[in-house]
């Protein structure tokens, strides 16, 4: 498979989509706004701005937008330039039933559809190393494991729609930890610590995580740019509680967490979602973490 239409070409898309032209794939690159597909020309990407330009022809389409609805207009708007027998790798986070109206959707049209979400983060982008959960029909996932290679680690997690099931899993341990460390952190403070010291000693223990070495030390430096954002984390918390209703389960963990970033998405929607410890500090006037002015997009 040489011809590869990508489209979506925002945090993660851009570096995604330069990794893929940089491996040898021919990738067409489209946004809707197109400024931001110019701007991986230089990769050896071919930016297009029409829609059914890019995806005619080609046998891979990969997007990853912003949530399953923008997924939906844009898989409706490019059905009808669909080859038959392509295959649709939808890496954005969605719902799990939105996943499988997509299926069913490119099934009606003679395609295939793999539902593969990443975590990882803009870093994970930039260098490769993005962990790829793949909901996919065994043999659809041979035929693309070379190109989601380029990206990260694939893995087959299950037929179609288990994909997006992992991603909800790995969500709700992320926007959990995330609250957690900045809990901590906060405490260590209030209580006279040094809260710098605290995470380098517990670092080694069975509280170490990548979140405590990444996003501990953002709290600690008080930056908040993104990487992942605060309506990016509500948005998937939000899924986990609707696949969890589904399930018939109760999440009072998630609940919680899912109202500590909803207590400053009209304030700070596009922050990292380390500023789950700006949701901490609301609760808790006169505390503050450091003395060092916040960083904010």
């Amino acid at each position: 498979m040489q011809i590869i239409a990508f489209l979506g070409i925002g945090l993660m898309g851009r570096p995604m989509a330069a990794r893929l032209a940089q491996a040898g794939f021919a990738v067409r690159a489209w946004n809707r706004t197109f400024a931001k597909a110019e701007l991986l020309r230089g990769t050896g990407a071919e930016p297009v701005a029409d829609l059914a330009q890019a995806v005619r022809g080609a046998q891979v389409v990969i997007s990853i937008l912003e949530a399953g609805p923008v997924v939906a207009q844009v898989m409706e708007a490019a059905l009808p330039a669909l080859d038959p027998g392509a295959i649709w790798i939808d890496m954005s986070s969605t719902r799990h039933d939105e996943a499988l109206g997509f299926h069913a959707a490119l099934q009606a049209q003679g395609c295939r559809f793999i539902d593969a979400p990443v975590s990882g983060g803009v870093g994970g982008a930039e260098s490769g190393t993005l962990a790829i959960m793949a909901g996919a029909d065994a043999a659809d996932f041979d035929q693309v494991v070379k190109i989601l290679e380029a990206m990260g680690t694939p893995q087959r997690v299950g037929p179609v729609g288990s994909g997006q099931v992992a991603k909800l899993c790995n969500q709700l341990i992320v926007g959990a930890t995330l609250n957690v460390v900045a809990e901590a952190l906060l405490l260590a403070q209030a209580a006279g610590a040094d809260p710098a010291a605290v995470r380098e000693a517990i670092r080694g223990g069975f509280a170490g995580s990548r979140i405590l070495e990444v996003h501990g030390q953002r709290m600690l430096e008080r930056n908040f740019v993104p990487g992942g954002q605060v309506k990016s984390q509500l948005k998937d918390l939000r899924n986990v509680l609707a696949a969890a209703q589904a399930a018939g389960l109760s999440l009072p963990v998630t609940e919680l967490v899912t109202r500590q970033y909803a207590s400053i998405e009209q304030r700070l929607p596009t922050a990292d979602h380390a500023a789950a410890l700006l949701a901490l500090e609301q609760m808790n006037p006169g505390l503050r973490l450091g003395d060092r002015e916040d960083r904010l997009p």
